[in-house]
């Protein structure tokens, strides 16, 4: 049931994503999250307070927003369950659930950076990226622009797409929106500046921890796509993750980053600014680093082939399952 219904709310998602009209009307689960994180950082996050009550007041922040994630999720899969049968509770299950992945929408803010690089020059592809990347982008020259948007392109596909989808298969609904309410988390609050370093603990450690599989097989996704990519290198790819991954400053972000920089040809990564901190990070990939809007296109085709292998895999789950 599970599988079906990742694959429901994969489909729904990419035919559709998230009207705008819905998102006006009522919202994302990401912003009323958000509301609630916003909350408990005015109230729990006192900059007067010790390191220690401050890491204690993220352990209850982390606490209440999965709590009561879990709550209305499990709520409404039960509800869904009780009152409709198996394969109706899947089909509505997976319009809801498609509100957790962001499979379009990436690609639409990945592209919309490298329209604005080629209509509005420089100024208008930084304003464009801002939409894709939590970095400082006022000092991004344009392949740095570039190299922000395919880095965030590589990164979200593992923990937009690929982490939500798995634990969708594996855990239903509820455990979707417990992977999604942790990775707003960590987006908000997980940094390491000094604001943070404390009260961010708990959500960055668990984000890493639920972001593994997610990770490992969106690299794999990439991986494969190149074989089906001519100007992209499978080998390069396998090269780079092997290689470069594990020196990334995150235990995920480089698998999927050093497959798309192996594949094209690309060099990612590299020193930059988050939230007014600087990160010393390793290069991901030994290739171009001067990149540009036409690389950003190279990296959505391979990105787009890459989610049509894995709703391939997914649908191959589903009838593996059925047969048996």
């Amino acid at each position: 049931m599970f599988v079906t219904l990742a694959l429901i709310a994969l489909l729904v998602e990419a035919a559709a994503g998230y009207p705008p009209a819905l998102f006006r009307a009522v919202g994302h689960p990401v912003t009323w999250i958000g509301a609630l994180l916003s909350w408990c950082d005015r109230n729990l996050n006192r900059p007067a307070w010790s390191f220690g009550k401050r890491r204690a007041g993220g352990l209850v922040t982390l606490a209440l927003v999965l709590g009561a994630t879990v709550a209305v999720s499990a709520g409404l899969w039960a509800a869904l369950e009780s009152a409709l049968p198996p394969l109706a509770a899947a089909v509505i299950g997976g319009i809801f659930a498609s509100s957790l992945l962001a499979q379009r929408s990436l690609a639409e803010h990945a592209e919309a950076v490298a329209d604005r690089l080629e209509a509005d020059g420089l100024d208008g592809g930084r304003e464009a990226v801002t939409f894709l990347v939590g970095r400082d982008v006022s000092a991004l020259d344009e392949a740095g622009v570039c190299r922000a948007t395919v880095e965030s392109l590589a990164e979200n596909f593992s923990d937009g797409v690929v982490a939500p989808l798995f634990w969708l298969a594996v855990g239903g609904l509820p455990a979707a929106a417990l992977y999604k309410a942790t990775n707003t988390a960590d987006s908000m609050i997980g940094h390491k500046s000094e604001r943070y370093l404390a009260f961010g603990w708990a959500s960055a450690r668990l984000d890493d921890l639920l972001n593994l599989p997610g990770s490992r097989l969106a690299a794999l996704w990439l991986t494969l796509a190149a074989l089906l990519q001519p100007s992209a290198s499978a080998v390069d790819a396998a090269r780079a993750v092997f290689r470069d991954a594990r020196r990334h400053h995150s235990p995920n972000a480089g698998w999927p980053e050093a497959a798309m920089a192996g594949a094209l040809g690309f060099k990612l990564g590299g020193p930059r600014i988050y939230g007014g901190t600087p990160v010393d990070d390793a290069w991901m990939g030994d290739g171009r680093a001067a990149l540009t809007a036409d690389d950003i296109r190279a990296a959505l085709r391979l990105y787009r082939t890459a989610c049509l292998i894995q709703a391939n895999a997914l649908a191959a789950t589903v009838v593996a399952f059925t047969a048996l």
